[in-house]
């Protein structure tokens, strides 16, 4: 059965062009700073967001916990936007590893409002203070919606206004680029840190790169290492995530232009309810009480999503999917809605 699997764009494989740089790549042991394709991609990874520096990570996950860890102290809180795959998705690290304290703020969309983000700083002795503020761009939860930059500006502006830095979890944030019609670095402007993951819409094997300042990577380095992320040859790695970079974020548009089409055949199905207004990027929600069972009889007809919760279905469009695939998904829920009884 031919499979369209729509469930993440964490399912892309690297493309042959990555492949073949991963066996050729120059390598080194990175752990003493003697690798030259993580170093390059490193390199090649701020000049594009317009950081000073940036680490090769594992996981994006790793990656926004070194950036809680370096900007935070044990004992304060982080201020992230309701649904944030900080907070949802990371299970507990902050508290775990870092001893902090999530304050969820409102995020219609996935954008916080400055005003709701300013009354959540605490700055009395009788509560956790306040240490970092986030910003998640594109927003998973919210439907892979985009913070545009006037939005993010501000946020930003209130953090140093306020004296806080400001970390922002760009997982997908060449998605938002893209959505924006700007570039990455301008996604970037303003943050003290970002983490970028290869691993998504981008199609490298693995890893993310967090980004900042020579003087935070310099403090993330040794978090790195303190949490089992020190790799040896890992230009294998790093190889892969230099062709992403170069030949990857120019497909992102045709995932777009592919959600959108499978949004527009989806609303209209009986029983489903779609938000055009949160069909952004690469993901579709669709909302029904029946999700995880929806979910299992697509798989039964070859297409895979994720039941989201237990009333959201997610599709996410990558690469490795093409027209004919959003309309075999169209057809296969159709179909099970009909099974169902819906008209």
């Amino acid at each position: 059965m031919q499979i369209a699997d729509f469930r993440s764009d964490t399912v892309t494989l690297p493309t042959p062009q990555m492949r073949e740089a991963m066996l050729t790549a120059p390598l080194g042991d990175d752990v003493y700073g003697d690798d030259p394709t993580v170093r390059q991609l490193e390199a090649e990874a701020a000049r594009l967001t317009g950081f000073e520096a940036g680490l090769f990570m594992p996981s994006g996950t790793m990656a926004n916990q070194v950036a809680l860890h370096v900007h935070c102290r044990p004992g304060q809180e982080v201020i992230v936007p309701e649904g944030a795959h900080i907070y949802e998705y990371e299970p507990g690290s902050m508290s775990v590893i870092s001893g902090l304290l999530p304050r969820v703020v409102p995020a219609p969309l996935g954008v916080p409002a400055p005003d709701g983000v300013e009354a959540a700083i605490q700055d009395s002795p009788h509560r956790a203070e306040t240490g970092l503020i986030t910003v998640e761009n594109t927003h998973n939860s919210a439907g892979g919606t985009v913070v545009p930059l006037e939005a993010a500006a501000a946020l930003t502006g209130l953090g140093r206004r306020h004296g806080l830095p400001v970390h922002l979890d760009a997982a997908r944030g060449f998605n938002a680029a893209v959505a924006l019609g700007t570039d990455i670095a301008t996604v970037c402007a303003g943050f003290d840190s970002a983490s970028i993951c290869l691993s998504k819409g981008l199609s490298a094997p693995v890893g993310s790169v967090l980004l900042g300042t020579e003087r935070f990577i310099t403090r993330a380095h040794r978090i790195r290492k303190l949490l089992g992320g020190g790799m040896r040859q890992a230009g294998v790695l790093a190889a892969a995530g230099l062709v992403a970079l170069e030949t990857m974020p120019e497909k992102l548009a045709a995932d777009h232009a592919r959600a959108r089409e499978l949004a527009e055949r989806l609303r209209h199905l009986p029983g489903l309810t779609v938000d055009m207004a949160s069909v952004q990027t690469n993901m579709v929600f669709a909302r029904t009480p029946e999700a995880v069972r929806l979910a299992e009889k697509l798989r039964d007809r070859g297409v895979l999503c994720n039941a989201f919760t237990r009333t959201a279905l997610r599709f996410v469009t990558h690469h490795q999917l093409d027209d004919a695939d959003v309309g075999r998904a169209a057809l296969a829920l159709t179909e099970v809605l009909q099974e169902d009884g819906h008209a």
